[in-house]
């Protein structure tokens, strides 16, 4: 893991730097919080580790079509 220091409006290049895939900018420290600006191409996903991982356990999890079975004959 590359750990790194940023004062606000400081960027961070992530790519080739001639061509990169995208820019993250501090742009607010107020107090415990540090607000940050994704400049990607719109087909590049970018999510909150929160939001990644649920996507992740939808992906995996049966769908509930799998689980339904007709009602016996009786």
């Amino acid at each position: 893991m590359l750990v790194i220091t940023r004062r606000e409006g400081e960027e961070v290049i992530i790519g080739d730097p001639a061509s990169p895939l995208g820019v993250v900018r501090v742009a607010v420290i107020k107090g415990d919080r540090v607000r940050l600006a994704f400049e990607f191409p719109r087909e590049v996903a970018v999510h909150r580790r929160e939001v990644a991982e649920q996507i992740v356990a939808d992906e995996e999890a049966p769908s509930v079509a799998g689980k339904i079975r007709p009602a016996s004959e009786g």
